[in-house]
């Protein structure tokens, strides 16, 4: 984690840093832990009240305080939870969870391909209509 504070043009407050964190999700397909990096890089105007925090420029986001202190860990934590991603998965292949999905969704097993090649097409007919001229 690095943090570097600067004042900006109009005397505006500026944290600017990068995060990253080792941290365990939960995988939403198999409910065990996995493991993951978050990273995070951003730039904040401090500001003391809302009104302020409209009038920052848009690559700004607020990062709100009180007038004389800061609650950094707040930041950090509010930070991490911005890239934290919605569905935490296991890559589909190191999912204990495969063979089950395999058994809901055929399509994406290994033996799939070789299925469909040989399955006909229920539409074929359509396309020989649309060769033919009438």
């Amino acid at each position: 984690m690095s943090l570097s504070f600067s004042m900006a043009s109009e005397r505006r407050r500026i944290v600017s840093g990068s995060l990253e964190a080792s941290v365990n999700l939960e995988c939403q397909r198999c409910m065990q832990a996995m493991p993951a990096v978050l990273t995070s890089r951003f730039t904040l105007g401090v500001v003391t009240s809302d009104a302020q925090a409209q009038q920052l420029p848009k690559e700004l986001e607020p990062f709100l305080t009180d007038e004389f202190s800061a609650d950094l860990w707040a930041m950090v934590e509010d930070e991490l939870l911005l890239v934290l991603p919605p569905f935490p998965l296991h890559e589909r292949d190191d999912c204990p969870a495969r063979a089950d999905l395999e058994a809901y969704e055929p399509e994406h097993s290994p033996e799939a391909p070789k299925k469909a090649a040989g399955k006909e097409n229920p539409f074929s007919v359509l396309a020989e209509l649309k060769r033919t001229k009438h």
